[in-house]
This record gives C-alpha cells, sequence and structure tokens, in this order.
C-alpha cells in the first residue's frame, strides 16, 4: 500500500505532502479545487497519467516484481517522477522507462478512469468458474494440472510437427544446404593446431635467404674450432665448455638449412587459404569441426523426415482426442457454476443498482490452456462499449468485488476517478458499502462529490482553492462532519445537514 505521497510544483499546488492508512482514500472539495489535479499527479508517478506535477515521490510497501525490469526491491519502493526538460521515471533512485513502469504499474493498479477493460478477460472469467468448482470438489485441482499438462504436450509436438512440415517444404534446399557445409569441410579435413604451426613454417620459409647469408658468414667459427681448442689447451684452461657450446651451435645452424626441406610452397599456401576461410566462416578449427558433425547429424533428421512425421502426426492426434475428451468435461463443469457466478456477480450490481448481466458459454474451435471455452457477458442484449462510463465503472467494481468474494483474495491499488458522479444519494451509497468491502483487500483511492462515499473513507483529504494556491489536507471527525454537510447542502450549511452528516459517520 502506499502511505506517503509528496508532490512538488503541481500547477497550483506549491507543495503537498500526505501521509496515508490503509483502506480507503477519498479526495473532497469544491469543483474546480484541484482534485483532478492532485489525482492525476499521483497516477503520474506510475506512468498512469499525465501531469504538470515537477516532482512526484510515492513510497509503497508493496512486494512487487521489480528484478524483471532490471531493479533491486526494498522494504519500502519509492516511486519516483521528474520533470525538467524531459519526464523521467525512477524506482529506488534506479531509472525506468515509460512503457516499462506501465507494464509494472498495471500489475498490481486498477484505474477504472481508464478505458481499459482488461477486468472482464476471459481467463479471469474462467478461473472464477474453475474455482467455484474448487470449493465443492477438491480433486478438480488435480484434474485440471493433468489438462495443462497435457496441453503443454500437446502444443510442443504440434510445434515439432510444424516444424517438420515446414522443413518438408524445402527439404531439398536444406539437404543441398547440409550436404554443401559438410562437403567443404571434410574436404579441407582440418587438424586442429595445424593451422598455427603453417603459419610459423611461412613465416620461417619467408626468411629463408637472409638466414642463408647469415648462416653462411656464421659458419666460418666451425674453421677456427681447433684453433680456439689449442689456444685453450696451451692456457691451461679446460676447452670442454667451449666444445659443447660449438657443438650445440652446430645443431642450431644445421636445422636453419632449408635445402633438406621438401615442400610445395604453393600448396603449403593454399592448405592456409583453405584452413583460414574456415576459420572466418566458424570462429576456429574447433568450430568448423563441430558444425561438421552437426550438419551431419542434420542430414540424417532430414533423410528420417518422413518418419518422424508419421510418428508426431499420430502423437499429437492422440493427445488432441484426449485434450477434447478433458475439454468438454472442463465445459460441463463450468456450465454448472455458470449460474452461481452471475448470481454472485447480480448480487453486487442489484447494490449498485445497476440491470441484471447475463453469462453465457461458447465454445471455440481451437483449444487453449483455459479449454475452449469463452464467456460472453451482457446487460439486457447490450455490448460492453456501449455502455456509459459511469455503468462500465459500477461493471468493473462489482467484477473486483465478486472476484475477492470467490477467491478470497485481492491485492493490489485502486483508483477511481468520479465514479460517483451523477448519481443518487443511494445509488452513492451502494458505491461505498462494496468499496468499503473491497478495502479490505485493496487500498482504494477515489474523488467523490457525494458525502455517502466520503463517509466510508479510512483516509478523507479536503482539497481546498484559496486565492493564492491551493492545498489538501486531512481531515479529522469535526472538520468531517462539516464538508461532509458542505456535500449535503451546499457552502451554506443548514443544521439538518450536519445532523446527517453526523449520522452518515455514526453508521
Amino acid at each position: 500500500m502506499i502511505h506517503r505521497i509528496l508532490i512538488k510544483e503541481n500547477l497550483g499546488f506549491k507543495q503537498s505532502e500526505l501521509y496515508i492508512k490503509p483502506g480507503l482514500v477519498v479526495f473532497t472539495g469544491l469543483s474546480g479545487a484541484g482534485k483532478s489535479i492532485l489525482f492525476k499527479a499521483i497516477l503520474s508517478a506510475f506512468a498512469l497519467s499525465e501531469s504538470e506535477a515537477k516532482f512526484v515521490e510515492i513510497e509503497l510497501d508493496d512486494k512487487l516484481d521489480l528484478e524483471s525490469f532490471g531493479i533491486e526491491s526494498e522494504d519500502e519502493n519509492i516511486f519516483k517522477l521528474l520533470k525538467e526538460k524531459n519526464t523521467k521515471y525512477f524506482i529506488n533512485n534506479q531509472s525506468i522507462s515509460k512503457k516499462s513502469l506501465q507494464i509494472l504499474s498495471k500489475s498490481f493498479i486498477k484505474y477504472l478512469g481508464s478505458k481499459e477493460n482488461n477486468e472482464f478477460s476471459n481467463e479471469k472469467f474462467l478461473t472464477l468458474l474453475d474455482t467455484l468448482e474448487l470449493q465443492k470438489n477438491p480433486n478438480f485441482k488435480e484434474f485440471k494440472t493433468e489438462f495443462q499438462k497435457n496441453f503443454q504436450e500437446f502444443n510442443q509436438a504440434f510445434d515439432a510437427l510444424k516444424k517438420i512440415l515446414e522443413e518438408e517444404k524445402k527439404i531439398e534446399e536444406l539437404k543441398e544446404l547440409a550436404n554443401s557445409q559438410i562437403e567443404k569441410i571434410a574436404s579441407i579435413n582440418p587438424k586442429i593446431g595445424e593451422y598455427e604451426e603453417l603459419l610459423n613454417l611461412k613465416k620461417k620459409l619467408s626468411k629463408k635467404d637472409k638466414l642463408e647469408q647469415a648462416w653462411s658468414k656464421a659458419e666460418a667459427i666451425f674453421e677456427l674450432e681447433s684453433a680456439v681448442i689449442n689456444a685453450l689447451n696451451l692456457s691451461e684452461v679446460d676447452s670442454s665448455f667451449f666444445s659443447e657450446c660449438i657443438n650445440e651451435l652446430r645443431i642450431i645452424a644445421q636445422n636453419q638449412k632449408f635445402d633438406t626441406i621438401e615442400m610445395d610452397i604453393e600448396k603449403m599456401l593454399d592448405r592456409i587459404e583453405n584452413l583460414s576461410y574456415l576459420i572466418k566462416r566458424y570462429e576456429s578449427i574447433e568450430k568448423s569441426l563441430e558444425v561438421l558433425e552437426q550438419k551431419k547429424k542434420e542430414l540424417q533428421h532430414y533423410e528420417n523426415l518422413s518418419f518422424e512425421k508419421k510418428n508426431l502426426e499420430k502423437k499429437v492426434q492422440n493427445l488432441e482426442q484426449n485434450l477434447e475428451q478433458k475439454a468438454e468435461i472442463l465445459t460441463q463443469t463450468r456450465i454448472k457454476n455458470l449460474q452461481n457466478l452471475q448470481n454472485l456477480l447480480n448480487d453486487y450490481l442489484k447494490n449498485l443498482y445497476m440491470k441484471d448481466v447475463k453469462l453465457e458459454l461458447e465454445q471455440n474451435e481451437k483449444i487453449s490452456a483455459f479449454g475452449k471455452d469463452e464467456l460472453k457477458l451482457s446487460i439486457e442484449n447490450t455490448h460492453l462499449k456501449n455502455l456509459s462510463s459511469g455503468e462500465l465503472n459500477r461493471l468493473r467494481l462489482a467484477l473486483i468485488a465478486t472476484e475477492c468474494k470467490v477467491l478470497n483474495a485481492g491485492k493490489g491499488i485502486i483508483f477511481l476517478d468520479e465514479i460517483d458522479a451523477n448519481l443518487s444519494g443511494k445509488e452513492a451509497m451502494s458505491i461505498a458499502k462494496v468499496l468499503n468491502e473491497l478495502s479490505n483487500f485493496y487500498q482504494i483511492f477515489a474523488i467523490s462529490h457525494l458525502p455517502q462515499l466520503s463517509s466510508k473513507a479510512h483516509n478523507h483529504f479536503l482539497v481546498e482553492k484559496t486565492k493564492e494556491q491551493s492545498r489538501v489536507r486531512n481531515l479529522e471527525k469535526e472538520e468531517r462532519i462539516k464538508e461532509l454537510a458542505r456535500m449535503v447542502s451546499g457552502e451554506l450549511v443548514s443544521e439538518e445537514a450536519l445532523e446527517f452528516a453526523k449520522t452518515l459517520l455514526k453508521n
């Protein structure tokens, strides 16, 4: 949940710092005071709205999957927006792109002022139907796990068959390509270490003339060998050290002679060129030998393709038949729970003064990890896209509440942008009651113009505008009574309005 919000230089707001308690957070105030401006600034830190704020900092303690975005998670995660020439976003002082931040934010924030309808996803409805079955039949979990395992096996086999069919279309081309690489590498027949040896020899041969001239002159030392030994002996110095040196020198000189090397230089250069080609193409001689073995296996695979195809076709057919049978069981199970889910949803819609929805299951031709079912939702044959924004938001609210009731779980933050606008008092109170129930699972932020919703707030903030600037402040009990009364009777607060406000808070 969010427990601190700091906003600076937000149009009329110079600085606003809010400390939040768990539950329902409501912003009230006169029209034009800046409630929407403040609301958008909060959402902007999550990249879910545009704002004029120069700086927004939000502290929350939710456990988020920040590592997937290359950001280290902390016990207290700090979201920050900084607007100078460009808008920059940070989490825990680490930069994040707007697109990545939006993806992350949508994983734990529901914004019921936006145009997205992700609450109405088919997977979400099917999960609720399956949960209702699981509550009655614990063995259903094992059945569904087995179905998903079978679907994964089917998918893998189907993909493998699809790959073979694609390969089959260009099999001759692939075989020719594999054969070409095999023949090229095999014709060169490289040996590990050979390339380095040939380069050394080439280097040596390139200095042949200079070496022969140098050693031709140096060999004069051998003619003086006996004279040096004689001089050493006469000087009564042991000549063995000189004999050893001269013998070692003689061996070195012998090794430098090229007349004993029988090699076709052109052939050697061609060999170096061929080995160099392999190194350029495959990075190394070792890699070229690996490719050779790989291409031999590929060629063998192409030769056995028809046999593999036949086996895979049979496997896919058997798996698909098995899935079809289990998908039918899933469908029948869901049909049994469809009325229950519809009743739960309509209970909330009734409390929200909306017409009943009708849920229907239709079957797709293709099987997915959820089976073949697709849930269709309509309100007196009216499609979702034809509902007003107010109706759509109340429907989304009812579905979130139904989801919490069925799953007995819910986590994150809900933002409601004037969900009680243009509603009667009883309709607003019905929304307030649903939100109060949801606040056991979610932290909820809402802008309200009616006292019914505002009276249920665990955090009530008043947004005010003076001649100089706007400000927001937390209201305590007596101040709340006055603000609720103002919402009832206008700026001239009557005694009846005050009594009604006290009754709302008491209830």
